[in-house]
């Protein structure tokens, strides 16, 4: 009669204790678990650690709480200069709102790679292809200004916003090939012509200094004649002044059977 009377109700305790075992959960440091009981979502997320979750009077949804990379497929963008190009990003995300991450959107996840792609298309759509190349810095920066004001309802921070690659036609490359390379002839033209100026500039005051030392050109000459004998040239040449020509000159006008 006594062990009758004990069974169900350690049947009863049993049955407890196992219930209670499997309504223990735990949650990693970097999980949150949004409790929903009769429907109706607790105010405060549950974790990190052990939990209690009453099935089926409570349902939880786990929730992490890392940073998530999340890749952008590439987009078709036309610029504002009519460019059509290719564009992949890279979306740097995480969960600070659990419950608003749960109960505000059916995916969050989703949600944000659309939004993504969408913003993607509108933003790099208002720039220039110049600025899409050279700009990358200040598009990320309000790609990430957008995306987070946008995500902010769901509980979702959008830290970082990165274009990954721009993916360019082939005719669009030459074209650009070909600018680069006139406009690397053109500095090269421009640093030519300077050298030049600059050349001659320093022969300008050569020929002061000469000229103020007639002498300086006999010794000048000298100089070259060394120059050329230390190559072991049998050629020798004589420089003939300029000053000697003109004596020269002179000479010959004044005398009477030049006139």
């Amino acid at each position: 009669m006594v062990i009758s009377e004990i069974s169900p109700l350690l049947i009863l305790v049993l049955i407890l204790a196992v219930y209670l075992i499997a309504s223990i959960k735990i949650l990693a440091e970097y999980e949150r678990g949004v409790i929903f009981r009769l429907g109706k979502v607790l105010p405060e997320p549950k974790g990190p650690g052990v939990i209690l979750v009453f099935v089926p009077i409570d349902r939880m949804v786990r929730v992490s709480l890392r940073t998530v990379a999340l890749e952008v497929p590439p987009q078709d963008v036309i610029t504002r200069d009519n460019v059509s190009v290719k564009v992949s990003a890279v979306l740097y995300s995480r969960v600070v709102d659990p419950r608003r991450a749960i109960v505000e959107v059916e995916n969050y996840r989703y949600a944000t790679s659309q939004l993504a792609q969408t913003t993607l298309r509108s933003v790099l759509g208002q720039a220039q292809l110049d600025d899409l190349l050279a700009e990358r810095d200040r598009l990320n920066q309000q790609l990430q200004q957008i995306l987070d004001q946008h995500a902010e309802p769901w509980g979702i921070k959008v830290s970082a916003v990165e274009v990954k690659h721009v993916d360019l036609p082939a005719d669009m490359q030459r074209s650009m090939a070909r600018q680069a390379e006139a406009e690397r002839e053109k500095r090269a033209k421009i640093i030519h012509a300077e050298g030049e100026l600059e050349a001659s500039a320093k022969l300008a005051q050569a020929a002061a200094v000469i000229a103020s030392q007639p002498l300086s050109i006999t010794l000048r000459y000298l100089q070259t004649l060394t120059e050329i004998a230390a190559e072991k040239n049998s050629t020798i040449v004589f420089p003939l002044p300029i000053e000697l020509l003109e004596l020269l000159k002179a000479a010959v006008r004044s005398t009477p059977d030049a006139r």
